[in-house]
């Protein structure tokens, strides 16, 4: 392979390396969720918020799907909690908002 070859190679390669584990604005991420049921992450209903991926990634989240988080997590105010914390967005230790995000 010539250098010039090589080289354009490498950078497509790298600039769409990260790109198998992002979520677009109008997809969605389903996550176990436990006896609770599964979590649907909404990219579009995010969006739609005006929230950009960099606002969470990643700073909050890692750019990982297979990361492991709990309720007492989130509920402490790390990942979601972050901003579901009643006053960013609905709190995510109040029962009736379990359903918003949880999907039996």
């Amino acid at each position: 392979m010539r250098p010039l070859q090589f080289f354009l190679t490498l950078v497509i390669t790298v600039a769409f390396a990260g790109t198998g584990l992002a979520v677009s604005p109008g997809k969605t991420v389903d996550f176990a969720g436990g006896s609770a049921g599964k979590v649907i992450f909404d990219g579009k209903i995010h969006a739609d918020k005006g929230l950009k991926c960099a606002d969470c990634h990643p700073k909050i989240f890692p750019m990982k799907k297979d990361t492991k988080f709990t309720m007492s997590e989130i509920n402490e105010g790390k990942y979601c909690g972050v901003c579901h914390n009643g006053q960013g967005a609905f709190k995510s230790s109040e029962q009736a908002n379990c359903e918003k995000c949880h999907k039996k």
